[in-house]
């Protein structure tokens, strides 16, 4: 998802430096959109007012930044560092008061969008930090974002993705159970979201993978593999803020079952298979 996020700030007009762990990527981006390569974190954000990131997960990103050539260690006073991974809040709390002692500022600011938001330049961004640093900020996230939020102290970007993953599970274990009923029943899958979408059964996901869904065509879109991963995100949280969350649970093990089933790589509406295989 970087990848076009970057180039939206390319084609903005920012002077734009990438670092990529796997090298060709970063050759291919400067390729088609110009700016700059640097061999390490460190190097790329030198001299950079803002530094984006977007990687896997907690260890990545403390390896980006907090690593042997990691970008705090190149970053000036003054500088900030927007962080577009999906992670636990404590290493963004973590990451936010290293950087906060050498004198720099960073913003937790997961997405939600998927690969085509971010290609289309339509992402939803959440934000944690400091009011300051999101203001300064938000105008340059907003040339890949349709939405960007200011949600609080730093931590409170991510603890928003974790709301936003627990619902797009609940909505597509429904959508996954109500496309099955309708094939069971003998109903037109698509005459019935025709109809329904324009009620209150309405979502995103609804209107975006239903089709698929009833073809059983999983290979794009956010993987399950990522997937698990945030909703082990989810209830970790939960367990400290004492949450209930047994909706959550029982779809994080049914992706699981996906998993086992080869789908790691599967979109995760890829949870009618599932129930398809189990029928």
């Amino acid at each position: 998802m970087g990848y076009p996020m970057a180039g939206h700030l390319a084609n903005a007009g920012h002077d734009v430096t990438v670092y990529n762990r796997t090298g060709a990527k970063a050759d291919a981006w400067v390729n088609a959109y110009g700016g700059h390569r640097a061999l390490t974190p460190r190097e790329a954000v030198r001299d950079a007012t803002f530094v984006f990131t977007c990687v896997g997960n907690d260890d990545d990103l403390n390896a980006v930044i907090a690593g042997e050539n990691g970008a705090a260690g190149g970053m000036a006073a003054g500088a900030t560092l927007v962080d577009h991974t999906t992670t636990s809040a404590d290493i963004a709390r973590k990451l936010a008061a290293q950087l906060d002692a050498q004198g720099c500022h960073m913003l937790d600011a997961p997405v939600s969008g998927g690969q085509a938001g971010a290609e289309n330049g339509a992402l939803t961004i959440m934000v944690g930090g400091t009011q300051s640093a999101f203001d300064a900020a938000a105008p340059v996230m907003a040339h890949y974002a349709r939405a960007v939020r200011f949600m609080g102290a730093s931590g409170a970007g991510q603890l928003t993705k974790m709301v936003n993953q627990i619902c797009i599970g609940g909505l597509l274990q429904g959508l996954s159970e109500a496309l099955l009923f309708c094939e069971k029943a003998g109903l037109d899958g698509r005459a019935v979201i025709d109809v329904i979408s324009k009620g209150a059964a309405q979502s995103w996901q609804m209107e975006n993978r239903f089709e698929t869904m009833i073809d059983n065509e999983f290979d794009f879109g956010f993987a399950v593999d990522w997937m698990i991963k945030d909703l082990d995100i989810c209830l970790g949280e939960a367990a400290r803020n004492g949450a209930p969350l047994p909706v959550t649970q029982t779809i994080r093990d049914y992706y699981g079952d996906v998993r086992e089933m080869g789908g790691g790589r599967w979109d995760t509406s890829s949870l009618i298979a599932r129930l398809r295989e189990n029928d």
